[in-house]
C-alpha cells in the first residue's frame, strides 16, 4: 500500500514580510511632504495606523479652498458661491469642503476619536479647523477658488503683497487688453515716455486707482483671515495665500510671521480686514507694451505701494527686487520694461 507524502512548503520570511514596514519614518515623511495636498494626505492617513501617526508631522501643506461663504452682518444664512460677489459689501469667510476619505482618519490616541472632524460631503470647515491636528507645519500654501477683484472682460489685473503685522509692500500690474503686436508699419499709440493728457481726462487714472484700492482691500482681507492659522501654528516659516485665477498673492516669511505674532494687528474700523497704512504709490504707465511671443498689452500699468514714513520695513533695493520678481512669464518681462519708464508719485491715506 502506497503512502501519500504530504507536501511541505517552506516560505521565505523576508518575502512574506511587509516591505512597506521596512521604509524608515524619515523617508516616509519626505514623501508625505512632497505630496503636501491636504486631501491626499487625508487619504494616506486612512491607509494605516502608521501613516495616520505620520501625517500630523508633515511640514509642507497645501490647502485648496472649494467654496467661499459670504456673511452679511449677523445673518446665519450662508450662500455658497464659487466666486464672491464683492469684497466691498461682504466679509469673505473661507470654507474648505472635506471629502469622504477624512471620515476614516482616526486619532492614534483614541480609537473613538477622528483625526479630522467627522463630516459629510456637504459639511464645511474653515482652514484653521482643517489644519488643527497638524503640529509641525513650516510651509503653508492656501489657494482660493477665484480672484477677489472683479474686472471687465479682457482686463488683466495681478497683484502681490507682503505683510507682517501690516502691509509692507505691494505691487499691482494691470492692462486694459492683451492683443497681437501690431506690425512695424502700424503705430496706433503715440508714446513719448510720458503719460498722455487723455489719461487724466478719459478715466484712465481713475480706473488705475480703483484697481489699486481693490487689490489692497483684497490683500488686507486675506491677511485678516490668516489670524487664527498663524496663532495656532507657531512653527510656520512661510505662508502663501493665492487663488486659482492667479490674480493675487499674499506672502509672509519667517521674520514677517514673527512680527505678526509680536505686534497686535490693527483692524479696519469699517470692515473685517487689516487696516492699510498711509502709503506712497509709484505709478508707471505705457499706452502699449510689447510682450514675448508676438503679443502686446494696452494701457500697461505698474503701481508699487510702500507704507510712508519711518519704519515702513523695507529698503528701496528690497522693494525693487520684490517688484521685479513679483510675477512670472510674460508679465515679468512687462514689469521689467515698466520700471524703466518715468515714475509718477501719488500719496494715499490709510483706510
Amino acid at each position: 500500500m502506497l503512502k501519500t507524502q504530504s507536501k511541505i512548503r517552506i516560505h521565505d520570511a523576508d518575502i512574506c514580510a511587509d516591505q512597506f514596514d521596512k521604509i524608515p519614518d524619515s523617508v516616509l515623511l519626505i514623501i508625505l511632504n512632497k505630496i503636501a495636498d491636504i486631501r491626499t494626505l487625508g487619504r494616506c492617513a486612512a491607509v494605516s495606523k502608521r501613516l495616520n501617526s505620520l501625517v500630523p508631522l508633515v511640514e509642507d501643506v497645501f490647502v485648496k479652498i472649494d467654496k467661499v461663504v459670504s456673511i452679511d452682518g449677523d445673518n446665519d444664512d450662508t450662500i455658497y458661491s464659487q466666486k464672491p460677489p464683492s469684497l466691498f459689501t461682504n466679509f469673505l469667510k473661507l470654507f474648505y469642503t472635506l471629502l469622504k476619505p477624512f471620515h476614516h482618519l482616526n486619532n492614534g490616541n483614541d480609537g473613538n476619536k477622528f483625526f479630522f472632524p467627522q463630516v459629510s460631503r456637504h459639511t464645511s470647515h474653515t482652514p484653521d479647523q482643517v489644519l488643527k491636528n497638524f503640529h509641525h507645519i513650516h510651509n503653508l500654501r492656501i489657494e482660493l477658488p477665484s480672484g477677489d477683484v472683479g474686472t471687465e472682460d479682457g482686463v488683466v489685473l495681478k497683484w502681490k503683497a507682503e505683510f507682517g503685522s501690516t502691509l509692507q509692500s505691494c505691487v499691482v500690474f494691470g492692462g486694459t487688453q492683451i492683443e497681437r503686436k501690431p506690425g512695424t508699419d502700424q503705430r496706433p499709440f503715440e508714446d513719448n515716455g510720458s503719460i498722455p493728457e487723455s489719461f487724466y481726462t478719459n478715466g484712465g487714472l481713475k480706473l488705475r486707482v480703483v484697481w489699486t484700492i481693490s487689490s489692497l482691500i483684497a490683500a488686507s482681507t486675506r491677511h485678516y483671515l490668516l489670524q487664527p492659522i498663524i496663532k495656532d501654528h507657531p512653527t510656520l516659516k512661510t505662508v502663501v495665500l493665492t487663488d486659482a485665477d492667479g490674480q493675487g498673492t499674499l506672502s509672509m516669511g519667517g521674520q514677517q510671521l514673527r512680527e505678526f505674532r509680536e505686534n497686535p494687528l490693527i483692524a479696519s474700523a469699517s470692515s473685517r480686514r487689516t487696516q492699510v497704512p498711509a502709503s506712497n504709490m509709484r505709478l508707471r504707465y505705457a499706452p502699449f507694451l510689447e510682450l514675448p511671443e508676438g503679443m502686446g498689452i494696452q494701457g500697461a500699468t505698474l503701481v508699487a505701494i510702500k507704507p510712508s514714513g519711518e519704519g515702513s520695513g523695507k529698503s528701496k533695493k528690497e522693494v525693487d527686487t520684490f517688484i521685479c520678481g513679483a510675477f512670472d512669464g510674460p508679465f515679468k518681462a512687462a514689469v521689467k520694461a515698466l520700471v524703466k519708464r518715468r515714475t509718477y508719485l501719488l500719496e494715499m491715506n490709510g483706510f
